[in-house]
């Protein structure tokens, strides 16, 4: 079913279908959601040596995701879908891809797609994610809405001007341009696609598409699961190429565009979408000027907004983490080994604590049969 769950009052259904709270609701959540977390993205592409041209295309393709699946998914469903780039797994390669290169990983971006749709076309994966336990999804929920995006924004609206009104900037070369998508050659090496894409499935589909599908049902709806893995897949495989690392559902900005404050109608804020996707579209003009302004900004004034946009995915990964007593120690096994950067045999931190966690789980259990 796609029809929201949620009854509508007599005559609620009769609001006019587009008010100008659709279009406010769309602008914000694409502005948070750019504006929150492209100091990441940024960071990503530094940290596997991408070039200006690589990094202004990684941007723009991420965008461009954004708008399509967005588009397709919320006018097909009628529902508020709608997506974004995978913040934890920007952070992830930011925080493990040191000498791993942009070929390596865009082969390991291509496996990531490959899993997601993977489990979009068998129904048992889609059903696993569909049934994910309502105490597992709030607590993910509550962990993704205590979000410090908006204080990202402040910084980064507030630093800027800053810096370009005391002249802390480095010159800013040339003006707007429309970013060219670059074509990166992939790299399938065994180790970075061990090591960081499958890495990379794993968190955008824990920290990101599970906490979405948690905001449209808080919200009423009945996301079509395997539609919209199916849809985003695509998108991350067919961008991978030109540097998008993920194309996932949104949360923080799904919940703006799934609330009344954008439509009193659940059956109408579904016009929220083409919306989303427009400012979306426009954003990904202006990849390459937007690598051009934050690469002109102070390299502390970058660590500092990128830090506060790890803060969201932080809290929310440790609440989901630790919000069961059973499964803690596994849990408290998988971050600290992730933490502790230790790696062997090829294989990066991320992996390491996924097996830490994994064999406690299995101990458990077996210890309970005993």
């Amino acid at each position: 079913m796609n029809a929201p769950l949620e009854t509508h009052p007599q005559g609620q259904s009769e609001a006019p279908a587009l008010r100008l709270s659709v279009v406010i609701a769309a602008l914000v959540a694409a502005l948070v959601g750019f504006g929150g977390t492209v100091p990441l993205v940024l960071s990503a592409a530094a940290v596997l040596g991408a070039t200006p041209g690589q990094t202004a295309s990684w941007v723009a393709a991420v965008c461009l995701g954004a708008a399509g699946s967005t588009l397709y998914l919320s006018l097909r469903h009628r529902m508020p879908i709608v997506t974004a780039w995978s913040t934890p797994g920007a952070a992830l390669i930011a925080g493990f891809g040191a000498g791993v290169g942009m070929q390596a990983a865009v082969g390991a971006f291509l496996l990531s797609a490959v899993l997601v749709m993977l489990c979009a076309a068998i129904r048992p994966l889609g059903r696993l994610v569909a049934r994910i336990p309502v105490s597992v999804a709030a607590a993910m929920l509550a962990g993704v809405l205590f979000s410090p995006s908006w204080a990202v924004l402040a910084v980064l609206v507030a630093g800027g001007v800053g810096v370009f009104a005391f002249g802390l900037n480095t010159p800013l070369t040339g003006g707007w341009e429309m970013p060219q998508l670059t074509l990166v050659s992939p790299v399938f090496d065994p180790a970075v696609m061990l090591g960081l894409g499958l890495p990379l499935f794993l968190v955008s589909m824990a920290a990101q598409n599970l906490p979405g599908f948690a905001v449209l049902r808080a919200s009423g709806y009945h996301p079509p699961t395997g539609s919209i893995l199916a849809a985003t897949g695509l998108a991350s495989l067919i961008l991978a190429p030109v540097g998008s690392h993920s194309v996932t559902l949104s949360a923080i900005t799904a919940a703006i565009c799934t609330g009344k404050d954008a439509h009193p109608d659940p059956a109408k804020r579904f016009l929220t979408g083409p919306f989303y996707a427009l400012f979306y579209f426009i954003l990904a003009g202006f990849g390459a000027t937007m690598v051009a302004v934050f690469a002109a900004l102070p390299p502390a004034l970058i660590a500092t907004i990128a830090g506060l946009a790890l803060l969201s995915p932080l809290t929310g990964a440790l609440t989901a983490a630790l919000a069961e007593e059973k499964g803690r120690i596994a849990a408290v096994a998988t971050f600290t080994t992730t933490v502790s950067g230790v790696s062997a045999f090829g294989l990066g931190a991320p992996v390491w604590g996924l097996l830490a966690g994994l064999l406690l789980l299995f101990l458990d259990h077996a210890r309970a049969k005993l």
